[in-house]
């Protein structure tokens, strides 16, 4: 959620910070700031509330330079986003901190804090760390020792990076359940919370392990502690990802440009994935034959736009493998009860691979009797990918724009090759699994084609715009699009929608719908078509507007009041990825003609990091 950067260098490194700053806007934030050292050993800090570009010209005014420094975006949990409650936190001018997480004790600490004496300036969980350290700190002991002692203090999930007027040739950081990272460049050292933060400047990257400690200093170098205190050997890495993901290229927004790379993020995701019509094994891990050959059933567990991609993959693995499926939404799996099967395999999916709860469901996972793990991820230097025995890399690319769109659509196709992959030992009938696979094989164009609706979602989106409220409906595996069309429709243009089973209408939602209650339909031409179309008709016979997204060869010109977006026949079975295209450009227009910040909505973040 929250973005860390830090560095200590040669050099001054006020401009990689803000650059950093930049990088880590995608994770959605409300607040930023910068602390460095300066040549007098002063720690010197600037902050501001709202974007970025606000601290850009508070530093035109007032310009910071030093060679140690940290900086951060906050997103907001203890305390409204204001200045005060902005990183980094200085404690008397001695001790700066930033900080990602949450501090579950902290109210307790804080007490314990102003009965010695310490003032508090902020409403937040975070500056107890600094007044903690400051606390903690003497003459005679070292750096790191008190650092090691804060830590122990604290309870929660939490990533920090320290810097220190009396020590300034140094960078301590922690992580304890929050993503962290260490950047190695010709002789300077950074720290971040993902490495596109720190790609102008290096491609090599330590991943810290929970409970680790980095002690980073710019004559010694980097020296890691883990948990129980003991020097440890971390690998160092070259990421994959490029430093030329930040631009537009001339489109409005991100998430525009990236539901435009859908066609190219599947054919990359689908690379070597399939040889003569079967999914290969070897895509999801190097032991995966031999786990799947042990599967009799799924669990799945993911968060938000995953848990949508994770409904539409049990409707698949039932239909077409032939297993029972079971998904949960994370945050609610990770305090619940599971009753286990013989042969159950436990798959995780996220865009960013550090999602907390998914996380957390993942450990609780490994300690019960599930036959292993899979992780369904969009970034390879994450600690889902980590955790987990098998994994399959979506190649979706850096998504910038909160609101997910690649991701989603990669993570469909993703669960429709381990589809196969598991159907194949299931005594799927052959014809059907060659037809999946040239089925597969078409969706980049089938994507393309669907993107040529553009303009026409455009001008029905002017339709839509001054609502306040709407409904979504959808059956079958069309119900979690249906559910994922209301999430982006909410997530960036702050209209309320709500997604049910069509079946469901009369059960309750019907008492909403009237002239002021719109009703999306998703309508693909399958088995359930008919009874769609009865719920259609109820809408309608009262007040209802209806915009329908349906197959083109769907008659629905007898009914009053009615907006259709046709789209292009489509089998039944890749019908869920390629009508979610429509429905993301229509909440993209919905946004725009609102005048909402589309890349980063309101009060959202792109890699929920606490639970």
């Amino acid at each position: 959620m929250c973005g860390i950067i830090g560095a200590i260098a040669n050099r001054d490194i006020s401009r990689i910070l803000i650059d950093g700053l930049h990088k880590l806007e995608y994770r959605g934030y409300d607040s930023a700031g910068i602390a460095l050292i300066n040549k007098d050993s002063d720690i010197k800090s600037c902050k501001a509330v709202g974007k970025i570009e606000m601290l850009d010209k508070q530093l035109l005014d007032t310009p910071l330079s030093g060679h140690t420094g940290i900086a951060h975006t906050r997103w907001a949990t203890h305390g409204k986003p204001n200045i005060n409650n902005a990183h980094p936190h200085i404690c008397r001018g001695e001790i700066a901190v930033v900080h990602n997480g949450i501090i579950e004790n902290y109210e307790l600490i804080r007490e314990s804090l102003i009965e010695k004496g310490y003032n508090f300036q902020s409403d937040t969980d975070s500056e107890v760390i600094s007044n903690l350290i400051h606390n903690n700190q003497n003459d005679s002991i070292d750096s790191f020792d008190v650092i090691a002692e804060t830590i122990s203090a604290l309870e929660g999930k939490f990533a920090i990076a320290v810097i220190f007027k009396n020590d300034p040739n140094r960078i301590i950081a922690a992580r304890q359940g929050s993503p962290l990272i260490v950047g190695v460049g010709n002789n300077e050292y950074f720290v971040a919370s993902d490495i596109i933060a720190l790609l102008s400047v290096t491609s090599k990257y330590i991943s810290l392990e929970d409970g680790d400690i980095a002690d980073i200093d710019i004559k010694k170098g980097i020296t890691i502690y883990n948990s129980k205190g003991l020097i440890v050997q971390r690998s160092i890495k070259n990421t994959e990802q490029r430093n030329d993901v930040s631009g537009k290229e001339g489109f409005r927004h991100y998430m525009l440009k990236e539901i435009y790379e859908q066609a190219s993020s599947i054919a990359n995701t689908l690379e070597n994935c399939i040889i003569d019509d079967v999914v290969q094994d070897h895509i999801f891990g190097k032991n995966a034959s031999e786990l799947f050959d042990k599967t009799r059933a799924i669990q799945i567990v993911a968060c938000g736009t995953s848990y949508h991609a994770a409904l539409v993959a049990s409707y698949w693995i039932k239909s077409i493998a032939g297993l029972n499926c079971v998904v949960d939404i994370a945050s609610e799996f990770r305090y619940g009860d599971a009753l286990i099967h013989d042969g159950t395999l436990f798959i995780t999916i996220s865009q960013s691979g550090e999602t907390a709860d998914t996380l957390s469901a993942l450990k609780k996972a490994k300690r019960q009797p599930y036959i292993g793990s899979l992780s369904i991820c969009n970034v390879i230097e994450s600690s889902l990918t980590r955790e987990s025995d098998l994994v399959f890399l979506t190649r979706a690319g850096v998504e910038i724009g909160v609101a997910s769109t690649k991701a989603f659509t990669t993570q469909l196709t993703a669960m429709l090759l381990l589809t196969l992959a598991l159907a194949k030992r299931n005594g799927i009938d052959k014809m059907l699994e060659i037809k999946i696979a040239q089925l597969l094989a078409t969706l980049p164009g089938r994507v393309s084609d669907v993107l040529k609706l553009d303009s026409k979602i455009a001008k029905t989106a002017i339709k839509f715009a001054n609502k306040q409220h709407t409904l979504y409906l959808g059956r079958g595996s069309m119900l979690p699009i249906a559910m994922e069309g209301a999430l982006k429709l909410k997530e960036i243009s702050y209209i309320h929608a709500e997604a049910y089973a069509a079946g469901e209408l009369k059960h309750g939602p019907l008492a909403l719908v009237n002239e002021e209650m719109p009703v999306v339909v998703v309508a693909p031409k399958n088995d359930l078509l008919n009874k769609l179309i009865s719920n259609i008709h109820e809408v309608s016979a009262r007040d209802g507007e209806l915009f329908v997204f349906a197959d083109s060869s769907v008659n629905l010109e007898k009914i009053d009041d009615i907006h259709k977006i046709e789209i292009e026949p489509v089998n039944d079975i890749i019908a869920p990825i390629i009508f979610t295209i429509p429905l993301q450009l229509f909440a993209y227009h919905v946004a725009v003609l609102k005048g909402a910040d589309i890349d980063q909505p309101r009060n959202l973040a792109k890699s929920v990091t606490v639970e």
